[in-house]
């Protein structure tokens, strides 16, 4: 139960997220195996592993099946975001927020007018980094 306790985080992440994990302790190793909807919620939950914890690679095992392809994932806009800031926050850069325009056309006809509460696609990060 201490790599359970040493990695509540990971499990708060994967909570939050809405995946659907189940997590033992098996040969001195944390494993976490089920499923998530995105691949963009997969991410998150191993950028939290590897920014908080040093020695992960002796400490975790994941196994995570996404069930969605595309898109990359959903994203609900919050108050004082703009394109620019999730493709910087998401892709780590501001000039590729015309691909995640492109990928909502069906609901954005500016870049500069998105609303609070509206769900994006996010487009996969090849597509979004080509």
């Amino acid at each position: 139960m201490a790599l359970q306790n040493d990695y509540q985080d990971v499990l708060e992440v994967a909570k939050t997220v809405g995946a659907k994990v189940e997590s033992r302790e098996e040969n001195g190793k944390l494993i976490l195996k089920g499923s998530v909807d995105h691949a963009w919620d997969r991410d998150r939950i191993w950028d939290q592993i590897k920014a908080k914890h040093a020695n992960w690679q002796q400490e975790i095992m994941v196994n995570l099946t996404v069930t969605n392809a595309e898109p990359y994932g959903l994203y609900t806009v919050k108050s004082g975001d703009t394109l620019g800031k999730l493709a910087k926050d998401i892709y780590g850069d501001v000039k590729l927020y015309p691909k995640i325009f492109e990928a909502n056309k069906d609901q954005l006809k500016d870049p500069d007018k998105i609303k609070v509460g509206q769900v994006l696609k996010l487009p996969p990060k090849s597509i979004a980094q080509a």
